[in-house]
């Protein structure tokens, strides 16, 4: 299968984006209510001591929460402890708060986790065909729901998860940390996320997400745990974090294939600003592969992308089996104001020949090629415009127009990255 390719700022040492900041969704703050109720995990019989299972704890916690959601909602407070538990939902109008030196737990036996159906957008779990593992934290339709603390951690124990994939002996797909299904208004901020199975927070067919202030973690040798992923949601705010992931840092996607394409959702209308982001083996920034349901209006600023194999990437691919003729279109993209040191390639753009990569737009840029770099920008089927860009870009994109930049409907722009 042919894969279409771009690819910035490979084995980055640094790079940095400055510059002002440019109106976007992380400045429309979502507003929420302080909650009347509150509630201790240990009312509920839970104890933690990081070996009691508390799945029923929580489970009881929040079915007892629900039934304040017509009086101002209610609040979960989690308590100093290490609370060791198994998957459990969330319910609407909820603040699950988190104390500090508190520690929520993933179980490492996996019947705690449970079996769910695949996504629709996928048709399959990603890993494994058929059904997927529940994740740890969950929302499935949910509406105004609040997951913060005073930097208390959620730890997913991934381990063991990832020793079952390398070594191919899960049934199953692997489970996330936390994940919102068809949800709205939703907010994560203040608290740690550590050691995902796999994703750490997977907000899908969501409306106005907004994660701020968090610090996600898993070692470079866990095999393709990625940071934060939204994915066929739009309205999204990603700010103020520090993600250091195996895989990839953030990653917009759309579903896959033939399901991505019928389910026929993007993400759209994304705004990350203010973060630092490392990925060992993945992309600091990623877009896809699964981006079958398209992906625009993304706006990324004021970020310092280090220490990753690969800065920014765009991966998609032709010849699905719902339409063998339908070529992936990858246009409108601005990247200015950029600085990198240690870079090994400025930029690899490798398009389709039925349908190039377009409206490239490259602007005030800076980057420092180490000596292993034999040749710092690879381009094929890919036209744009560059403007005061060191080294010099391909001759595709080296028409001086980047005039012609600013009249386009911007459909991913990059402001002010360092790398």
């Amino acid at each position: 299968m042919a894969v279409a390719l771009l690819l910035l700022w490979a084995l980055c040492n640094a790079i940095r984006v400055n510059g002002e900041q440019s109106n976007g969704r992380c400045d429309h703050k979502l507003k929420f209510n302080p909650r009347p109720h509150s509630v201790s995990i240990q009312e509920f019989g839970a104890i933690g001591d990081g070996k009691t299972l508390n799945t029923i704890a929580f489970r009881n916690a929040i079915f007892y929460l629900k039934s304040f959601a017509d009086k101002g909602g209610a609040q979960l407070y989690v308590p100093p402890g290490r609370w060791l538990t198994g998957s459990f939902n969330l319910t609407s109008h909820l603040t699950l708060f988190l104390e500090k030196d508190a520690i929520i737990l993933g179980s490492q036996d996996p019947s705690h986790w449970g079996i769910v159906e695949p996504l629709p957008s996928y048709g399959r779990g990603i890993e494994l065909p058929g059904r997927r593992y529940r994740s740890l934290v969950n929302g499935y339709m949910l509406r105004d729901v609040v997951i913060t603390g005073d930097n208390g951690t959620i730890d997913g124990q991934g381990s063991v998860w990832w020793e079952w994939f390398t070594s191919h002996s899960l049934n199953y797909t692997r489970p996330h940390l936390v994940e919102f299904v068809s949800s709205e208004y939703v907010l994560v901020s203040n608290i740690s996320l550590l050691n995902a199975p796999a994703y750490n927070i997977h907000p899908v067919y969501c409306s106005n997400v907004h994660i701020h202030n968090i610090s996600v973690y898993a070692p470079p040798e866990s095999p393709y745990t990625v940071g934060i992923v939204p994915d066929s949601s739009d309205n999204i705010c990603i700010e103020d974090c520090n993600i250091s992931m195996g895989h990839d840092a953030i990653a917009f996607k759309s579903g896959w294939d033939e399901y991505g394409i019928a389910y026929g959702r993007p993400t759209t209308i994304a705004h990350v600003r203010r973060v630092d982001l490392r990925s060992s083996t993945g992309s600091s920034l990623a877009f896809g592969s699964e981006m079958s349901g398209g992906i625009s209006d993304i706006l990324v600023e004021e970020v310092h992308l280090y220490d990753s194999l690969t800065g920014i990437e765009f991966r998609t691919t032709i010849d699905d089996k719902f339409d063998p003729d339908a070529f992936p279109v990858l246009e409108k993209i601005t990247l200015q104001n950029i600085i990198g040191t240690n870079i090994t390639i400025a930029g690899n753009f490798k398009g389709i020949e039925e349908s190039p990569f377009t409206f490239i737009c490259l602007s005030n840029i800076s980057l420092s090629i180490n000596s292993t770099s034999l040749s710092p920008w690879q381009c094929s089927y890919v036209s744009g415009f560059s403007e005061s860009v060191f080294p010099e870009p391909c001759p595709e994109l080296m028409n001086s127009s980047t005039s012609s930049c600013g009249i386009l409907m911007l459909e991913l722009q990059f402001y002010n990255i360092i790398l």
